[in-house]
């Protein structure tokens, strides 16, 4: 069965952003992004791509890290600070060889998520629960 729904939450600004939930998820998201638009992932595997939807700001972009950042094996793993890499949609190839969720990237920037950052998005989402 395919999951088509991502995570989903808008930036302070109201910019949508978009997360894959599994390899095939990510797949999907990776198919749907805009050569144009920014994309982020974990630099350890085991996250999911998130897409921000449009042209982003750079608060977008933190904001969207700290959103992948949370997401991740590393955050659920260690609870520290993660690398998160940052690209266009129009860097990421994918080879034959290479399995269902995991492509390649031409070039990337790397923005470090910071621990109080998480546990404060982790809080807010909490917070918006209840």
């Amino acid at each position: 069965m395919k999951d088509n729904n991502f995570r989903a939450f808008k930036t302070s600004s109201g910019k949508i952003v978009l997360g894959g939930k599994s390899a095939e998820n990510n797949e999907r998201l990776v198919e749907e992004t805009k050569p144009t638009e920014i994309v982020l992932h974990t630099e350890k595997p085991g996250s999911p791509f998130v897409n921000i939807k449009g042209k982003a700001t750079k608060q977008n972009i933190k904001e969207s890290a700290v959103f992948c950042a949370k997401y991740s094996k590393d955050w659920r793993d260690n609870k520290k600070d993660v690398l998160v890499h940052i690209f266009k949609g129009g860097d990421i190839y994918k080879n034959k060889s290479m399995k269902t969720g995991t492509f390649g990237v031409k070039k990337f920037k790397v923005i470090k998520v910071n621990k109080e950052d998480v546990l404060n998005f982790e809080k807010k989402l909490k917070d918006e629960a209840n």
